[in-house]
């Protein structure tokens, strides 16, 4: 399953890396994507999340830690959450502003100054 998983966010991270660096728009922000859903895969991966465990101290004592779930893992699973909302808003508004980028882009066929 780890190797399944190592593959997986490579491949992510590489598709992105190569898209990034595409000199068009539209490729770019597919790299973007990408990337962002790399990240919430690795961060997914490392959560390291614990089931039926409380996430927080009982009141008035201090307890065995070794009970309780660790927050940094919940806390990195949240991002990773609110940036997958990001980049999926992101996507459409980008997509949206192409024609508008390309629309005065010279094409170099039929007419164009040489």
């Amino acid at each position: 399953m780890e190797l399944i998983l190592s593959a997986g966010i490579g491949t992510l991270t590489a598709s992105g890396v190569y898209l990034l660096l595409r000199p068009r728009t539209y490729q770019v922000i597919i790299g973007l994507s990408l990337l962002s859903f790399a990240v919430n895969l690795f961060i997914f991966g490392m959560g390291r999340l614990r089931v039926n465990a409380p996430p927080i101290l009982d009141p008035g004592g201090v307890g065995d830690l070794a009970r309780y779930t660790d927050p940094v893992p919940q806390a990195l699973v949240l991002t990773a959450i609110v940036i997958g909302f990001a980049m999926t808003a992101l996507f459409p508004r980008g997509a949206a502003r192409l024609p508008r980028l390309h629309r005065n882009r010279p094409c170099g066929r039929k007419g164009a100054a040489r």
